[in-house]
């Protein structure tokens, strides 16, 4: 009869598993992180604990998916400007006018006026005018029986045209003067003669005398040659008779009225 021993005897270990070369730890470290999906399914394949497993496929799976949930949106410069808080509403108040410049306002330049020259001497008259045009003042006589000299500036202004006060064009203006020599009356008007011309006094007529045809009832019967006689002219002796100077013809002092010489 066999007694068993107190001692029992030791069992053998159990086997272990042979690890296959897509079981090594870098390996599916390095796939988690490079391809994801791989990693995670290699890992879950592997000999780690549950624990591990669960670890590995949360941060692999974060890993694989941020690049596609995309930037979050940026905020603008007016959204990070921080906003003003709300303020009540402040009364209008009126503000006054702001009070009128006391300063004045420069005046515009006046157009040139033709100024007065009449009665001053030319050279005052001329520097006068041609101040205010580009053109120069023209002189002229006032008697047109007078011609002006070489040197009138002492001559005075009798006339001007155009009129004092007349507005004038500077680039455009004709100005003129009509001139009388120092101490030379002006005249009533332009273009007068200061020596008018003197006219011969009438020829008198011939007193008639007793000889006219028309004191007696018929013609007289004097006689007589006169010689050379001016054809027209008056002859006191009816009845003469003198040759033409001019023609060498007849002619006779008859009438009617006034006695003449007459063919």
């Amino acid at each position: 009869m066999a007694y068993p021993s107190s001692h029992p005897y030791p069992q053998a270990p159990a086997p272990v598993p042979v690890r296959r070369w897509w079981q090594h730890p870098a390996l599916i470290i390095s796939l988690l992180v490079v391809i994801p999906p791989v990693g995670i399914a290699l890992a879950w394949l592997s000999p780690w604990s549950q624990v591990k497993k669960v670890v590995a496929t949360v941060l692999a799976g974060l890993w694989f998916l941020t690049p596609f949930l995309g930037d979050p949106p940026k905020k603008t410069a007016a959204d990070a400007k921080p906003q003003p808080a709300a303020t009540q509403p402040v009364a209008a108040t009126a503000t006054p006018p702001a009070a009128a410049s006391t300063a004045p306002t420069p005046a515009k330049s006046p157009e040139p006026q033709m100024p007065a020259v009449v009665g001053k001497p030319f050279g005052e008259a001329e520097k006068a005018v041609e101040d205010l045009i580009d053109k120069e003042l023209t002189a002229l006589s006032a008697y047109n029986d007078v011609e002006l000299p070489a040197a009138y500036t002492d001559w005075i202004a009798c006339f001007q045209s155009p009129g004092a006060g007349t507005v004038l064009v500077p680039d455009s203006a004709n100005t003129s003067v009509h001139l009388v020599a120092p101490g030379t009356r002006c005249p009533a008007e332009k273009d007068t003669r200061l020596h008018p011309k003197s006219t011969p006094p009438p020829a008198a007529e011939p007193t008639p005398t007793d000889d006219d045809d028309s004191s007696s009832g018929g013609s007289s019967t004097g006689g007589g040659s006169a010689g050379t006689v001016t054809p027209g002219a008056y002859c006191p002796t009816a009845g003469a008779t003198g040759i033409g100077k001019t023609n060498g013809k007849l002619y006779t002092c008859k009438g009617p009225g006034q006695k003449r010489w007459r063919p």
